[in-house]
């Protein structure tokens, strides 16, 4: 068979022709792979990275396949489609020039985890087959480029950027949300946390409309507003919404329960408001939730769905509250709920009732019930079988009961933190201590008692051991810790211990290299425990409260690690020679209460807080003394021997927030500097001897809250940019000579709870018809000793709030007065104040925000008592004596039913006294002597329990306690001169009986009648403040109830 020519001729050509482009082409292809293989060297050599950190650019090796070098790969020819730089120290500039971007077929590119320090170039729109880009976290700065938008097969974007550690934010300014998204209709992962986007409203929501497929958000921290859009719902696909830290001020769509695929929800800190929808929680696909630090949120725990799948639960720092509900627990059920619940954080809510037995979440690892008000007691069936559970957190609750034995079994846990609950009985052994991870063991302040168990001493694993504020006893020595090799926290502070500090071999302490905070509060210690000096890691040491007699040793200046030292309420006298090289680091220095006398020298150069008060210090204030005052906050001489004037030199300690420099012998003017002051919120300089005028320069931005200037020498008049301070609370300006008329223009100050004037020469009438301002909070006005005239001024009465009990007020919530000074350390200012109390002047040092008291006493005042006074029902001291007041005192003083003290005293008050007046069941202490009443005393459970001296210059009043009865007749039968002796064992009978029943008529009542069991104690108390000045009178709360306590002053 012949073959053609032409189709001999055509396979020959086709040969040839195969042949010339297979050997074209395979020279093509090995040049395009040495290429590649150039490039990436070529990338390698320009990036700047640290080589010791580096652990895939720093094995690449031309040597070996470039295909084989870590975090590359490439496809079946070679091509260079993944690269992964990710965490390899990279730093520097990264630009448009850069040989990656002649890699165009990677589909892979992650550079995260660098320090570009630079924009994000432009050239990324020539890597066009990119699925997958991550830069986040890699230190990029500046604008992000549009050239991002023209990667349309990008599935994952990440883009995510911390800006604190880096520098400049990440933005999105020259475009907008729309714009960098509108071409990537395949993005199924978006990640934008910490890019700073510039949206107006909610217009952000509208830019993902076409990203039907995008199945993960995440963009926290970008600056987002609300309120939360329910059109995110149209994208069916969403099961990952990330959205924490932005301001959206909203309510949370239930809409949200419509993502049938939702996996996971971040809305923490967002500002969110409002109720939260309980059928998000039953989105059957849910897993994780996290709503913390909303604090405006409110809302309860529903029942779970059946077989949840919910892992975490985190509603920490809301306003949830209700009981949990049943099927957090199996509870009865035959089908268990959350099995597969690892994490719960419930804390700083108002949840309430029991807590819930979680036996059945066999994987929970987290458990945190933090500051809510469950009650009752917890056993091992709350935890039982929990063998994977690492943290439990309950601090600041109701719980008590006792301990069971079985928590403390638990195989894994690591941190127990049960403090501020109501915990009784004694602590058990623990089992399984040589088997035992417990790192973190805070059972402070409960009501635990007997011994600490010895064995507790064996949990090697132990860094914070904290018994603090127990009723723990017995005598421990110290020298048991030595096996804690890891302790870095040991608290025993406030219990019933004695702490034994002196053992043979101190360097068995020593042994434990990371002591850190050491509180031994109230140990009964008579001296500086050795082993301390060579703790050189201490950073908090607190030996307050004990009996340490003689002197500070030099070395405890000298612990360079040193934070805060408190050495308060000791017997300590001087210092152990010169105060060289104290700790720079020392922050908190608290050595009030002592016997420190002589010269000050100790002004640590970092200080914030320092307290010496209540000291025998004398000497005259340094000149340069606000050299050494730079950072100080709270600054305290009060109570000590200090003379001279307050030098000039502390105008330049600009943040001073407290100056206390009370009860000394300072003399001068007031330095303007301290009242020019801008940061400073007490200002307390009573009981000086300061003289001239109260400067008159109060800035228009003044924060002070306490003015304290009581007990000096001060004239003029009250100064008039006062008025600027509108955040002042306590205004003491008592026993000066101060000469002006009632202050009207200070009622623009809202805030004003105490106001003492007493003791000056204020004049005129009090009351302010021109005024429509109200001082709604004020509790405590005293007027008295002053040449005030006029009748009392009605409007006053019908606005002070603060003195009126609301219906709805149970009486359980107290306060203090305090100055809040640090805001993270819980340390506040407490303010005190003197008042005439029961016919005594007292100081109370602490000041319930529910206590009241009004004195208007010796002035001029006339008239009668305005009936809207009687509207003062939680008024606890009232005092109108020695002035001209004349009339009826009216029935309704039956009102003031918190009346503890009434002095109507020496006025012109006539008629009978009301019945309603024998009803105060408080009332503990009444003078009405010195008026015209007429009448029986009313016959009650109070009246007839007080002295006669109570009624004493009224002629024409009768009845007890008076001698004169109301048939003109005295109370007691005359002897009769012809009286038959008794015999002697008659008389012995007769005082055995007499004493027997006026014993029962004394105990009786104490027992059995509250009110004159309270009647009585309140009289002890008065008779004990007379003898013993240093007794100071305190008011306190329990049981939702205000009482008084006597508390001996330091």
């Amino acid at each position: 068979m012949r073959i053609p020519h032409v189709s001999l001729l055509s396979f020959i050509f086709c040969y040839c022709f195969w042949i010339h482009h297979s050997v074209y082409y395979t020279g093509v292809s090995a040049q395009i792979v040495e290429d590649q293989q150039q490039s990436l060297l070529k990338l390698k050599n320009s990036l700047k990275f640290k080589t010791n950190k580096s652990t895939k650019l720093v094995s690449w090796n031309p040597s070996v396949d470039f295909c084989k070098w870590r975090g590359v790969a490439c496809d079946e020819e070679r091509q260079v489609t993944g690269l992964d730089l990710s965490g390899e120290s990279i730093y520097g500039e990264f630009d448009n020039s850069s040989t990656l971007f002649t890699l165009q077929n990677l589909q892979i590119l992650n550079l995260s985890d660098n320090n570009f320090s630079s924009e994000i170039p432009s050239g990324f729109n020539k890597l066009k087959n990119l699925t997958y880009l991550n830069l986040s976290h890699a230190g990029f700065v500046g604008q992000i480029p549009t050239e991002i938008s023209y990667l349309t097969r990008l599935v994952t974007l990440d883009i995510s950027s911390v800006s604190y550690l880096y520098g400049p934010p990440l933005k999105l300014e020259n475009i907008d949300l729309q714009m960098l998204v509108r071409n990537l209709t395949m993005l199924r992962q978006l990640y934008m946390d910490g890019v700073i986007v510039t949206t107006q409203g909610n217009t952000w929501s509208n830019a993902f409309f076409q990203l039907v497929n995008l199945q993960e958000l995440s963009m926290s921290d970008c600056n987002l507003s609300g309120p939360l859009d329910p059109s995110l719902t149209r994208l069916p696909n969403l099961s990952v919404i990330r959205l924490d830290q932005n301001n959206f001020s909203s309510p949370v769509p239930e809409t949200f329960a419509n993502f049938t695929n939702l996996t996971t929800l971040h809305l923490s800190s967002c500002e969110l408001t409002g109720t939260f929808p309980e059928k998000i929680f039953q989105v059957a696909t849910l897993s994780v939730l996290d709503l913390s630090f909303n604090y405006h949120l409110y809302g309860s725990l529903p029942k779970f769905p059946l077989n949840s799948p919910l892992q975490t639960l985190i509603v920490s720092g809301t306003n949830f509250s209700g009981a949990i509900p049943p099927s957090i627990n199996n509870l009865g059920h035959s089908m268990s709920r959350l099995r597969e619940l690892t994490y719960l954080d419930l804390s700083f809510n108002d949840f309430t009732g029991q807590i819930p037995s979680l036996n059945m979440s066999k994987n929970l690892t987290h458990l945190d019930f933090t500051r809510n008000g469950f009650t009752g007691s917890i056993t091992s069936y709350h935890f039982g079988g929990l063998r994977n559970l690492l943290q439990i957190d309950l601090q600041d609750n109701f719980l008590d009961g006792s301990l069971p034995s079985s928590l403390f079994s638990l195989p894994l846990l690591r941190s127990i933190r049960l403090s501020n609950n109501n915990f009784q009985d004694q602590l058990n052994k623990f089992s399984n201590i040589f088997s035992s991870k417990l790192e973190i063991l805070d059972l402070s302040g409960n009501d635990l008692n007997g011994s600490i168990p010895t064995d507790i001493f064996q949990l090697r694993s132990l860094c914070v051991l904290e018994l603090s504020s127990n009723k723990l006893n017995g005598t421990l020595k110290l020298d048991v810790i030595h096996r804690l090799e890891n302790l870095t926290t040991l608290g025993l502070s406030h219990n019933h211990l004695s702490i034994d500090t002196n053992f043979a071999d101190v360097g068995l302490i020593s042994s434990i290299p990371n002591m850190k905070i050491v509180e031994l509060a109230s140990c009964n210690l008579t001296e500086f425990p050795s082993f301390l000096r060579n703790q050189s890691k201490i950073t908090t040491l607190d030996l307050s409260s004990n009996n340490i007699q003689g002197s500070i040793p030099t070395w405890i200046w000298q612990l360079n690690s040193l934070v805060q030292l408190n050495l308060s309420h000791n017997l300590l006298s001087n210092l152990e020679g010169p105060v060289q090289n104290s700790s720079s680091n020392l922050s908190l220095l608290d050595l009030h209460d002592n016997h420190l006398q002589g010269k000050l020298q100790i002004f640590p150069v970092h200080a914030t807080y320092l307290d010496y008060s209540s000291n025998n210090f004398s000497f005259t204030i340094p000149s340069d003394i606000g050299n050494f005052l730079s950072y100080t906050i709270f600054l305290s001489l009060s109570k000590n021997n200090l003379s001279g004037n307050i030098p000039q030199s502390f105008c330049s300690s600009s943040n001073m927030l407290v100056q206390d420099f009370s009860y000394n012998h300072l003399n001068g003017k007031i330095p303007e500097c301290l009242t020019q002051s801008e940061r400073l919120v007490v200002l307390n300089l009573q009981h000086n001897k300061f003289h001239g005028s109260i400067p008159d320069k109060f800035p228009v931005s003044c924060v002070l809250r306490t003015l304290d200037l009581n007990s000096n020498l001060l004239w003029g008049s009250i100064p008039k940019s006062l008025e600027n301070c509108t955040s002042l609370e306590v205004l003491d300006l008592g026993n000066n000579q101060v000469d002006d008329g009632f202050p009207c223009f200070l009622k623009t100050i809202s805030t004003l709870r105490v106001m003492v004037l007493r003791g000056n020469k204020f004049h005129g009438r009090v009351g302010c018809p021109h005024s429509n301002s109200t001082w709604y909070m004020l509790q405590i006005l005293d007027l008295s000793f002053n040449n005030f005239s006029g009748v009392l001024p009605k409007n006053c009465f019908k606005t002070s709030k603060a003195m009126m009990l609301d219906e709805d007020d149970d009486g359980s919530k107290f306060n203090y007065i305090a100055s809040k000074v640090l805001k993270f350390g819980g340390i506040y200012y407490q303010d005190s104040v003197t008042l005439t109390s029961k016919g005594l002047q007292m100081e109370f040092v602490k000041i319930l925000t529910v206590f009241t008291s009004v004195d208007f006493s010796s002035n001029n005042f006339e008239g009668t008592i305005p009936e809207e006074l009687m509207n003062f029902t939680r008024l606890h001291l009232l005092n109108l004596s020695d002035n001209a007041l004349a009339g009826h005192i009216p029935s309704s003083i039956g009102n003031l039913k918190q009346l503890e003290s009434l002095d109507l005293s020496n006025n012109h008050f006539d008629g009978e006294i009301p019945t309603q007046l024998a009803n105060l069941n408080f009332l503990s202490y009444l003078n009405v002597s010195s008026n015209r009443l007429v009448g029986k005393i009313p016959v009650g459970n109070q009246l007839q329990t007080f002295d006669a001296s109570s009624f004493v210059g009224n002629a024409e009043l009768c009845g007890a306690p008076l001698p004169k009865n109301c048939s003109n007749e005295t109370y007691g039968l005359p002897t009769s001169p012809h009286a038959r002796p008794c015999t002697f064992g008659w008389n012995i009978m007769r005082v055995e009986l007499g004493f027997v029943f006026g014993l029962a008529l004394v105990i009786g009542p104490l027992l059995f009648w509250k009110q004159w069991r309270q009647w009585y104690w309140k009289r002890v108390d008065l008779i004990l403040c007379r003898i013993f000045p240093q007794l100071n009178l305190e008011y306190e709360s329990s049981g939702g109830h205000c009482y008084q306590v006597l508390r001996w002053r330091h």
